[in-house]
């Protein structure tokens, strides 16, 4: 278990902040309830940011058959859709929410090379919200792999406010590798060919880098 880079700053900002809040607090009331009460808030929000930008080891099970989870949370969407933006064609959509309290590390869920990356802004729906797939800020990325291409979109909530793609066109993507991170919350869409086999079920936890979506045949 690690720290994600993501963090650092924010976390070193939480410490200082909360180390001259309980001081001051300290120096003016001295010890006793009220200075507890707000020393023990302050721990428990501490350790709920460094929690939230926690980076664990995950042993990816590598194969170009299988189509990986890009994020861990919960599977909220299944099903057939028209993909609009860049296959413009029938795919199988499955969506994963991600709670303040999942692992919020985003994976590559194929090898390949990246065929296409943009960014949209946009508006801030909840992100179980039907249309915020396609009208919140999000990050579209597709690769290219040797079953075929597989599309994955980071969408933004109405907490999440920060979404961060290292994604890159033309750039070598590895299964199960870091390509983004989304600030507290939000949703991950994967498009995948209506062939494979879909390999979760609605309301399912998922493990990014870990759990096989779906199987090509």
């Amino acid at each position: 278990m690690s720290i994600h880079r993501e963090g650092f700053r924010i976390i070193l900002t939480a410490t200082l902040l909360l180390g001259l809040l309980n001081f001051g607090i300290h120096s003016w009331l001295g010890e006793g309830i009220v200075f507890s009460l707000i020393l023990a808030a302050s721990l428990i929000f501490y350790i709920l940011i460094v929690q939230f930008f926690r980076n664990p080891t995950r042993v990816t099970p590598i194969s170009n058959q299988h189509i990986i989870a890009p994020a861990d949370g919960k599977v909220v969407v299944i099903e057939e859709v028209e993909e609009p933006e860049y296959f413009k064609d029938k795919r199988r959509q499955i969506s994963i929410f991600m709670s303040p309290l999942n692992v919020h590390v985003n994976r590559y869920p194929i090898s390949g090379k990246v065929a296409y990356q943009k960014y949209y802004p946009g508006k801030y729906l909840v992100a179980w919200h039907p249309k915020s797939s396609t009208e919140n800020e999000r990050t579209t990325v597709v690769v290219q792999g040797e079953k075929g291409a597989v599309l994955f979109r980071q969408i933004a909530g109405a907490v999440a406010r920060r979404i961060i793609c290292y994604s890159k066109e033309s750039a070598a993507a590895t299964q199960g590798n870091e390509f983004g991170f989304i600030r507290f919350g939000s949703r991950v869409d994967i498009f995948v060919p209506l062939d494979c086999q879909v390999n979760v079920k609605l309301g399912e936890k998922t493990v990014g880098g870990e759990t096989i979506l779906a199987v090509y045949p």
